[in-house]
């Protein structure tokens, strides 16, 4: 199947005839079955997920017709990314997480960015529900409905405009010699050390639930098999976590966007 799978690639690359882009894209297609399922695995209930495969597949697409077989990188991996980024971009386009969750998810990111500014380490749930007005339960319920509208969740942060307008992943960080714009090279691997520092930094849970989810590529409902909790609970320190990132990096993001 590899050696089928590299030949079809050393032909579509030669050739970009559509009827092999096809069998590409059937071959491809469980791929994006498998992202469609993660993403939706942390939205609302009416989001259906055959819908969320139907946008995966623009991505996949859009991916097949940018890989670079020369290039010393898997396709599954230069794809996951821009498969994500066609799911999110059409979740964005329809817009269906309420203002006032919106609202709500600045206002922490907003609560935790001063109160690490004060005291100079990540501040805890006690401190940020004061800063906020509220109960550490009403903090947590407000972390609960950030977190079924968090499409976006880590991947916006591994990301920054290039001077195209294209959005670049990590993975095209790596060095190509062929590649124009140094500049926003340098600028991509600002933000991924940058990035790196932050994830570093986070409370031991938060960086643990960050390192199993995109690292290990453990579900939610696992990783709360491995903490002993719930996985609600596990979603919150998600998306703790995930608001953390932003307030310290978000600095940073528009430095480098002013770069490129």
């Amino acid at each position: 199947m590899a050696e089928d799978t590299q030949k079809l690639w050393l032909q579509y690359t030669r050739t970009k005839d559509k009827a092999i882009r096809d069998r590409l894209i059937l071959t491809y297609a469980p791929l994006v079955k498998y992202v469609a399922g993660r993403v939706g695995s942390g939205l609302p209930a009416h989001v259906d997920e055959e819908d969320l495969v139907s946008y995966g597949l623009l991505g996949l697409m859009g991916a097949i017709d940018r890989f670079d077989p020369s290039r010393d990188i898997k396709f599954e991996t230069f794809a996951i990314a821009r498969i994500k980024g066609a799911i999110i971009d059409e979740l964005r386009s329809l817009d269906w997480v309420p203002r006032s969750v919106r609202s709500r998810a600045r206002d922490i990111e907003r609560a935790m960015a001063d109160l690490e500014r004060v005291l100079h380490r990540a501040p805890t749930d006690a401190e940020l529900a004061e800063k906020l007005g509220m109960t550490e339960d009403e903090l947590g319920d407000a972390l609960t409905d950030i977190s079924r509208s968090s499409i976006a969740a880590l991947y916006e942060l591994w990301t920054i405009s290039g001077s195209s307008g294209d959005q670049v992943s990590l993975i095209d960080t790596i060095e190509d010699t062929t590649g124009p714009d140094p500049q926003g090279a340098l600028a991509q691997t600002e933000l991924r050390d940058a990035l790196g520092d932050a994830i570093a930094r986070l409370p031991e849970r938060e960086k643990l639930v960050v390192t199993l989810y995109y690292y290990e590529e453990l579900t939610l409902r696992e990783i709360g098999d491995v903490l002993g909790v719930t996985e609600s609970r596990v979603s919150q320190l998600h998306t703790k976590a995930i608001l953390r990132l932003k307030a310290r990096l978000s600095g940073t993001a528009a430095r480098a966007a002013l770069e490129t």
